[in-house]
């Protein structure tokens, strides 16, 4: 399929279309999934009732917490069927495990294949993977099953380790890069030390996952901006859960992650659970459509978000999804004020003083959230702490507590044994 094609195809893509697929998820649900058999059971729901987008506010919403608790009763297929055990992070909580058929890694491919042809890939390019392909990462096997189905090449090497990184890319010159953004700013700071022109290198763009790089306006953020004002290449958002099997993807206008309407169906809701409007924030509530392993009814991630629905400049008229604004779970409340961690993420990121960061929120002993921020200033002067205090405060209006520590130190906080991706935010409350 060309990208001509890709539009084409969710442009003409209807709700017919969900509303029979939504038909046939309800009824496997009902028959395959012990977990849903239980809730309809519970609130008296006639499979059979569920016929259209709007009857999906007969079924009560599930929640990670549901799956943490009884991650087994979700699984619609007996164990031999099962091909693939994938897990969550466990970033809010214990990781939860997906189990996936042969048919979902079909799926899983497809999903990136379409996510990698709205990133402006073709054939031609040759992407190299900064990024983990064991530790039963999903997205590690989504990225290279999406861009062997391209027919793009693929330089598997691997997350970190900026030397490998620009040693592969001047031997194999690669078109593109998958990678972590605040990874991308490693590779920025190693080429400058080296005396690495990074915009002589083969490559164009990059495929930035888990961390923003936008603003909700959809303007580059401080990290975004650091990365394009050092070197001349694309960036592309993407947003994903292991639990939805599917990803949001920006085109090259970069104005919100399209939506896949074919695999997901996604609301945006409020505290009641009811339907927010186009620009608002509320809490990305999914449907996966086409899973047989674990298939999600009215899901909700945990992740706020804001959708938009007018067509896009590049013709698809899909569902756009903003950059994440955080995580309900991971809400702080600070002498009276909200924060979000991506919000603080920016902020720290934006200033030169700090050369890498680690948020820590505990309770104290009565109950309220204290913010502690662990942070490798660029020197050990007193006009570089003046400088990063008066900035958060100015900033953030409250102060919170500050302890400086070496390179070491921090990368030992970002990076255990079995984390997959670095630890900005640990959550002790």
């Amino acid at each position: 399929m060309t990208v001509i094609q890709e539009k084409q195809k969710y442009a003409g893509t209807s709700t017919a279309m969900q509303e029979e697929r939504l038909r046939e998820l309800v009824q496997y649900v009902a028959a395959n999934s012990p977990f849903y058999r239980e809730l309809f059971a519970k609130h008296n729901i006639d499979a059979a009732g569920i016929n259209t987008l709007d009857d999906l506010y007969k079924v009560p919403t599930t929640e990670k917490d549901d799956i943490q608790k009884r991650n087994n009763d979700f699984l619609c297929v007996p164990p031999g069927k099962v091909v693939e055990y994938t897990s969550t992070s466990g970033t809010l909580g214990g990781p939860v495990t997906i189990a996936l058929t042969e048919n979902d890694l079909v799926r899983l491919a497809h999903n990136e294949y379409n996510s990698f042809l709205c990133a402006d890939g073709s054939e031609d390019d040759i992407y190299q993977l900064m990024l983990t392909l064991d530790r039963q990462f999903m997205a590690g096997i989504a990225y290279y099953s999406g861009i062997r189905k391209i027919g793009a090449g693929i330089i598997r090497l691997g997350p970190g380790v900026p030397a490998l990184q620009w040693e592969t890319i001047k031997r194999l010159k690669p078109t593109a890069i998958v990678a972590v953004p605040s990874f991308i700013l490693k590779l920025i700071n190693f080429a400058k030390e080296n005396n690495i022109d990074i915009n002589a290198s083969s490559v164009k763009k990059a495929i930035c996952i888990g961390e923003n790089i936008r603003n909700t306006d959809f303007s580059l953020n401080m990290l975004g901006k650091k990365i394009t004002e050092a070197w001349d290449i694309h960036l592309y958002s993407t947003y994903a859960s292991t639990e939805m099997q599917t990803a949001f993807t920006e085109c090259s206008e970069g104005a919100g992650g399209h939506c896949q309407p074919d695999l997901v169906i996604v609301e945006v809701l409020d505290e009641n659970d009811k339907q927010v409007e186009p620009g608002t924030p509320g809490e990305v509530t999914i449907t996966t459509l086409g899973v047989e392993g674990m298939p999600l009814l009215r899901y909700k991630t945990g992740d706020i978000c804001m959708y938009f629905d007018e067509p896009c400049a590049c013709g698809r008229t899909t569902l756009r999804l903003s950059p994440l604004m955080g995580r309900k779970k991971q809400m702080i409340k600070f002498k009276g004020t909200t924060l979000y961690p991506p919000a603080l993420f920016d902020l720290l990121a934006e200033r030169e003083e700090i050369m890498d960061f680690v948020v820590e929120v505990y309770s104290n002993d009565i109950g309220l959230d204290q913010v502690s921020l662990y942070l490798v200033p660029a020197d050990n002067s007193e006009e570089c702490d003046h400088r990063i205090r008066a900035y958060l405060q100015a900033r953030l209006r409250v102060s919170p507590h500050i302890k400086y520590v070496t390179p070491e130190q921090i990368h030992k906080m970002q990076f255990n044994e079995a984390s997959r991706k670095a630890i900005k935010f640990i959550d002790r409350r």
